[in-house]
Formats: C-alpha cells, structure tokens, sequence
C-alpha cells in the first residue's frame, strides 16, 4: 500500500467554490492539509470534514508562521508533496513554499515571468508571437516620452496584478497629467498602447508532464473597465466552439511558461479590425468567479474531481465533447428590469442552471444577482441574455 499524497492547501476555504477541491482530494485518498488565518469554527461544515487536518495561523503575510504550519505536517506526515492555493493572491508565498521544501511546482525563481505583464511580454515575443507594445516607466517623464511613442489612447496598469483594478484608459496629455497626481507611489506601472479589440481567454488544465488534458473559453459582452464605468450589466460565457487559432496559439503559450499540473487562464486580444490574436497575459491559475463551475456545466463533467485525478495518477479520465454554451448573466440592483428573475427562470426553465447572490465586494462587475444558463446554441444563449437584462 502506497503511502497517501500529503497536499497542503492554502487558504482552502476561498473562493467557496473552490472548498470542493479538498473534497475531491479526500475521497481520492490524499491527506488535505489547510492553512488559513480563520477560526476554524468559521470553516463550512463540507471543509472541515475534507480536511485531514487544519492549522490556523494569526497572519497568512506573516511567511514564518505559514512556514513552521508546513514545517509541523512534515514532521507529522513526512514529506510534502504539494502546495497550492489557485490563487493570484498567493502565487509568491505557494512557490516560497515550494522552493523551501522543496515540492514539485513553480519555484520563486519562476515568478518573474509569471507575475509581471512586462516578462511575460518577453517571454511571448521570445516564442514568436506578436503583442501589444508598451514597456515599464520609472518616473513621470519617461511616461510622457512613451505616450508620445505610443500615441494616445494608451492603457496604464500594475506590472505585477491582477483584474482591473488599478488600470487607466489615457486619452490625452492632460490626463496623462491627471494621473500623475492619482497614481500609487508604491507601485510600478507598465504603459501600453491601446487596442482595439475584445478579450478573449484560453483556460484550462494541464497534466504532470505539461499536455493539456482540458480546454476551454471565455468571451465578454464588454471590457470590465466599461462595465465598472458605467455601471451597468455584462454577461460573459464559456462557448462551445473555440477558434482553432486560439487553441494553437493557446498550447504555445502553455509550453513557452511551462505549466504543468495546473490551471491555466491565458488572456488574448481579438483585433476587431483583423481578427488576429494577441496575447495579453497569462495567469497560473483557475480563472476567477463561478467559472470553473461553468466548465462542469458545459461538459458535464466534474473538474475537481479530474483534478484530483491528475495530482494521483496524472490521469485525466472524462472525454470532453464541448455540449453546451454556458452564460453568466449579471443583474444589477440599480436597473429597472422588464422581467422578475422568476419570469426568467420561468420562460427558460429547460436551460436555467442557478441564480447566484453576488457578494458586495463583487457585485460592481458581476451584479448582485447572476443567472447561470446553458444552451446549445449561441443564439438561444443570446435569446436568454436579451430577455434577461431587458430594460423597463
């Protein structure tokens, strides 16, 4: 009998619909040991009884706590065979772990080409693909000698971030000006030139030795800084057909970062003149909100599940057919919508998944309500989204 996996999850209880993995991972036989700063009371009933055990510290940014929690299961369980959160938060203090205990995963030496927008760049064009132009500035002049280069509208945001916080449309001099007296002193920002185009994602998973066992999609009705913006509603989707451009460009990508047993949520510009692809960033990770939940539903397949499968066997079991289109359709408290989310679930009974509270911190982008439907045609999927946001 072989001795169980010993995975350390950090913070296992966040997002919750992340909770499932340690549940999957347990009934696959491996020791699920979770490290947080909640009380462990605080943790659902469903966690707690996944967990083989739980440390609680006072400060996950403290890293000596984090370490000696990791320190105690090796000494208890003996050697650790994983560390992970799927989390951005947590990427540096996962591959800090990793690299002194010496785990299989990305180590700090990693974290450069996976953490900053400007490396990440480097290591796209190093691969022969085409990005968008811009590079980092230090101070306000070199900002005002790039804008020039790059000609207005530019895009500034965080080198190393993630989502949209923190990130400006410029449309002129003057505000370029009027972002020099906002900007965060601490942080170093990355300017590139705008372009025209939509996001477009190429997500999924990848097995021990880097061969994507799953892929898959997301497409926006709207960039997230429109919708911040104007405060309105968006819906974004996980399509059936996937542009065999993408899946190309796509496992490039997956081989030029060298992910391995992970999720993977790789961002890409649409040129709407062209429609060619450019890759934005990529992001070692699951993507955010209820997507991996959408996965399941547009595969009818258990992803957790499969995961955990991958982490033991590196086997990867479910044959993906790609059946259905599922949308997320926000709905926000300020709208005066034509129909109730009863009449919705009501007309579309055969195709409504769930209707999802959103928690405030979300609900500026996703709505205080979100509709999860599936259909299997684009233009259904559009039918439900139009009745749904439908405007009194």
């Amino acid at each position: 009998m072989s001795k169980p996996l010993n995975f350390v999850m950090i913070s296992p209880h966040f997002p919750t619909n992340f909770e499932t993995f340690a549940v999957r991972m347990k009934e696959k036989g491996i020791n699920t040991l979770g490290i947080a700063d909640t009380p462990y009371e605080q943790l659902s009933e469903n966690l707690r009884n996944s967990l083989t055990e739980y440390y609680r510290v006072d400060n996950m940014e403290d890293y000596d706590q984090v370490y000696r929690a990791v320190g105690y299961f090796a000494h208890k369980y003996g050697r650790i065979d994983r560390v992970e959160s799927h989390n951005e938060y947590w990427l540096e203090l996962d591959a800090k772990l990793r690299t002194d205990f010496n785990v299989f995963g990305y180590k700090n030496e990693d974290m450069l080409a996976i953490k900053t927008k400007a490396q990440m760049k480097e290591v796209f064009r190093q691969t022969g693909l085409k990005v968008a132009k811009g590079q980092v500035f230090q101070n306000d002049d070199e900002a005002r000698k790039l804008a020039n280069k790059l000609k207005f509208p530019v895009i500034i945001k965080p080198n190393s971030g993630v989502g949209a916080s923190d990130t400006y449309k410029i449309k002129s001099a003057d505000e370029l000006e009027a972002f020099f007296t906002y900007k965060n002193p601490q942080v170093e920002y990355i300017m590139e030139e705008f372009i025209d185009g939509d996001i477009v994602t190429f997500d999924g998973l990848t097995d021990h030795d880097g061969n994507i066992v799953f892929y898959s999609s997301l497409e926006y009705s709207e960039a997230v800084l429109d919708t911040v913006e104007k405060d309105g509603d968006m819906f974004y989707y996980v399509p059936r057909d996937i542009s065999p451009e993408l899946i190309k460009l796509g496992k490039q990508c997956v081989d030029a970062f060298g992910v391995r047993e992970r999720f993977f949520h790789f961002e890409f510009f649409r040129v709407k003149k062209t429609g060619e692809f450019l890759p934005l960033e990529i992001n070692c990770r699951p993507p955010g909100g209820l997507t991996i939940d959408m996965w399941n539903y547009a595969n009818d397949f258990d992803v957790f599940k499969e995961y955990a499968n991958i982490v033991t066997e590196n086997k990867f079991y479910t044959k993906i057919t790609h059946p259905w289109n599922v949308v997320y359709i926000s709905r926000k408290a300020n709208q005066n919508y034509t129909h109730s989310i009863d009449q919705v679930c009501e007309k579309f009974a055969d195709n409504i998944i769930s209707v999802q509270t959103v928690p405030g911190v979300f609900a500026k982008i996703m709505g205080e309500h979100g509709i999860l439907a599936r259909a299997d045609s684009i233009e259904k999927m559009r039918e439900i989204v139009q009745f749904a946001q439908k405007k009194q």
